[in-house]
């Protein structure tokens, strides 16, 4: 394995600080730097951006952000353990690399960035696709992020990325499609990870639209899409039982059959009924 900065292997660096993996934390961690470079420069050019990482680890990721030319990445840990690693890479790319030990999840990072701002990371398992619906779901339209380049769960990634008519289409496609563009970019094998998880990852890559594809309510929509997908087997007109008093017409206006199952219906149409029903 080439090196692609001064700093030691990510094999040593596991070894120095004693960094096994741990399963409550999602830790799956990625060795090859050439891996981490790739994955990085999928983010797109990171020269003028800054970029959030989520879950650096022992700093795989972060490293190859870093040596692809980022501004300026902010590494959000979890993991004491990790904390010390993390130093030695911002010690080497000074002023370039700043490090917060806490949860994701409760973490403000925009007091830290500056825009363009790109967020990467290989996620935790555990909160990948809690963090993934709220980047897609904040309040206001365009997000902070430019673009998202995340690595999840192939299962996870396909189901980002389906279209109507397959098994892996539902409510977390219609949210990524409805404001971003997605797509696998990358798929990587269990081997590529220690210790390697039983399933093989893929890499997204979603690039933010300056508006939705089609005009709907936010709120509405996901509404719509939660109780569709939540009896994803029983037909519209039941499944959506409740969601308004005259529910066929509003169904048939919005250019779906009342006999139609959520896994057929596509974004537009989904978008018209969640107009029809907040009218």
């Amino acid at each position: 394995m080439s090196r692609i900065d001064n700093l030691p292997s990510l094999s040593e660096v596991i070894k120095a600080h004693e960094l096994s993996a741990r399963k409550a934390l999602g830790q799956n961690f990625l060795l090859d730097l050439n891996l981490t470079a790739k994955i990085a420069r999928q983010v797109g050019d990171l020269a003028g951006s800054d970029v959030l990482e989520i879950g650096p680890g022992p700093g795989g990721l972060t490293r190859g952000l870093l040596s692809e030319g980022a501004r300026k990445v902010l590494a959000i840990e979890k993991d004491p353990r990790c904390i010390p690693a993390l130093d030695e890479i911002a010690a080497a790319y000074e002023g370039r690399l700043q490090v917060i030990e806490g949860d994701a999840l409760q973490v403000d990072p925009l007091q830290h960035l500056t825009q363009p701002i790109r967020v990467a990371a290989n996620l935790p398992y555990n909160i990948g696709t809690e963090l993934l619906v709220r980047w897609l779901t904040p309040q206001d339209w365009p997000p902070f992020w430019e673009s998202l380049t995340l690595m999840f769960q192939r299962e996870v990634a396909e189901r980002i990325v389906a279209k109507p008519g397959s098994k892996a289409y539902g409510r977390l496609a219609l949210l990524a499609q409805w404001r971003a563009d997605a797509q696998i970019v990358l798929t990587l094998p269990p081997e590529a990870f220690s210790p390697p998880p039983k399933v093989h990852s893929a890499v997204v890559h979603l690039t933010a639209l300056k508006e939705p594809r089609y005009e709907a309510d936010a709120k509405v929509l996901e509404r719509v899409v939660a109780k569709a997908f939540n009896q994803r087997r029983k037909m519209l007109r039941a499944a959506l039982k409740g969601l308004a008093p005259d529910l066929e017409d509003r169904l048939i206006a919005s250019g779906i059959k009342p006999t139609d199952r959520a896994e057929v219906v596509g974004l537009e149409q989904f978008c018209a009924l969640a107009r029809n029903v907040a009218s």
